[in-house]
C-alpha cells in the first residue's frame, strides 16, 4: 500500500524519500524495494517503539544532516503511509500553496460528513488553523468539527525540528501526537495554513479488510476511468 503513496511523491522533485518502518520493517523493505515505480532509492528507518508520530518523525529527521535544519530554506513533507488514492496532483497543490504562503506549516484538510475518528481542524476568528485536536482528546463542541485532519503535511524543516523537541505525551493514548506541533508552531508566534482536498476519497486510510476493499474498488474505478 505504501508504494501508491510513495509512487505519488515521486513527481514532486524532492530530493530524498524517507521512509519509517517498524513491525515487519524488514520485509516492509524488501517489499517496497522491488515494486515502487519511483525509480530513486528510498532510505529507511526504523521506529523501535510504536510510540507515536511525532516520535517517527523525529527519527526520520536523524537521517538527516542536521546542519541542514540551520537553514530557514528547507522545507519537508510528511506523509501517511496508508492512503494509496492520493495524487501528485493534490500533493503538488499542496506543496505550491506552502512555498507560496511561507507558513511555517501547511496541512491538507478534508470536509467529512462523518468525521468520527479524525482529529479535527481548530480555527481562530482570523481564520487560521490553530490546533489539531484528536478525536480521542476533542471536547462535545470540537466532535463537531467536519473539517479533518488527514495527516498530510509541508513544514518549514527547521521550525518543525524545533517544535518537536517540545511535543510530550500527556494525552489519553500517552503518545507523541505529531499533531500537537500545529499548536506549538502557533504558540512560537508561526503561521499555520491549509489546503482542503477537492476530493475527500483522496484522504481514505486504510486500517481493517473493510477499508482496504473499499479502497480497492475506488482504485479500479479509477483505472477504468482512464
Amino acid at each position: 500500500m505504501v508504494s501508491y503513496v510513495v509512487d505519488a511523491i515521486a513527481g514532486l522533485e524532492v530530493e530524498r524519500r524517507v521512509v519509517v518502518v517498524g513491525h515487519q520493517g524488514s520485509l516492509v523493505k524488501d517489499t517496497l524495494s522491488k515494486v515502487t515505480d519511483s525509480g530513486d532509492v528510498l532510505e529507511f528507518v526504523e521506529q523501535k517503539m510504536q510510540n507515536g508520530t511525532a516520535q517517527a518523525v523525529r527519527i526520520a529527521l536523524g537521517a538527516f544532516d542536521q546542519e541542514e535544519f540551520q537553514t530557514d530554506e528547507g522545507n519537508m513533507m510528511v506523509l501517511p503511509a496508508d492512503m494509496p488514492l492520493l495524487t501528485t496532483e493534490t500533493l503538488a497543490q499542496l506543496k505550491e500553496h506552502h512555498f507560496d504562503s511561507g507558513a511555517a506549516a501547511t496541512l491538507l484538510t478534508a470536509e467529512f460528513g462523518d468525521p468520527s475518528g479524525y482529529g479535527r481542524i481548530v480555527r481562530g476568528q482570523s481564520g487560521r488553523v490553530d490546533r489539531v485536536v484528536e478525536h480521542a482528546d476533542a471536547s462535545r463542541e470540537e466532535l463537531d468539527i467536519s473539517e479533518v485532519n488527514t495527516s498530510v503535511y509541508c513544514f518549514k524543516s527547521k521550525l518543525l525540528l524545533s517544535a518537536l523537541q517540545n511535543v510530550q505525551s500527556k494525552n489519553s493514548q500517552n503518545e507523541y501526537y505529531l499533531t500537537d506541533v500545529i499548536e506549538l508552531l502557533n504558540t512560537m508566534g508561526n503561521t499555520v495554513r491549509a489546503v482542503t482536498v477537492d476530493d475527500s476519497d483522496e484522504v481514505r486510510g486504510v486500517n481493517d479488510s473493510r477499508q482496504l476493499a473499499e479502497c480497492e474498488s475506488l482504485l479500479m474505478d479509477r483505472s477504468n476511468a482512464k
